[in-house]
């Protein structure tokens, strides 16, 4: 029980720091996926894992609907087709993987949100390379120790180096920008 109350007593204390801390950045990332895809752009998501999981949340939020009936939004999680993973994985490196679909799909306008906890995922700090290259939108979402090596347009970092805290917040942050979207897109 000790453990379960420390957890959820962690949450909270990193749930404040997100609000002194990310609410503006949250707004303004908010407002660029917004005006990204009513423009006509689209949203590719990445990362590893738990945050894979997370990518293709978002991505199910935007294609299919969040809470408010409104149009299908073009997102697409690169974590998804196990085909391009494996393939690219075995010819190039694991290291490519989200940075050769990125060459792939994104055009200039496009959002890209990589989501790593560390900071340091080789494979999501290459497929920010690759987006920059591509003249999309980077956004990104991390933990206490940032990019690691690599640049974002947008860097969103939780103030924990707890993986799982990092994790709920990141999620706490989809979610708000899903109200953003859906207030923007309603009855559409």
């Amino acid at each position: 029980m000790a453990a379960i109350i420390t957890a959820l007593r962690e949450g909270i204390v990193v749930r404040e720091r997100t609000i002194q801390q990310l609410v503006p950045m949250i707004e303004t990332t908010s407002q660029v996926i917004i005006e990204a895809l009513r423009n006509g752009h689209k949203v590719l998501v990445f990362g590893n894992g738990g945050s894979a999981a997370e990518a293709q949340h978002l991505v199910g939020e935007l294609v299919g609907r969040y809470k408010a009936e409104r149009r299908s939004l073009a997102a697409i999680a690169l974590s998804t087709d196990t085909s391009v993973l494996t393939c690219i994985g075995n010819d190039y490196s694991y290291d490519e993987v989200f940075a050769r679909q990125v060459y792939a799909l994104a055009k200039a306008g496009d959002v890209i949100v990589g989501l790593t906890t560390s900071g340091r995922s080789a494979n999501v700090l290459r497929g920010f390379q690759a987006a920059t290259e591509c003249d999309a939108i980077t956004i990104g979402l991390t933990g206490e120790r940032g990019l690691q090596n690599a640049e974002a347009d947008y860097v969103l970092t939780v103030s924990s180096q707890t993986t799982a805290r990092v994790q709920e917040e990141h999620l706490v942050i989809i979610h708000c920008w899903c109200d953003a979207i859906d207030e923007a897109f309603a009855g559409m």
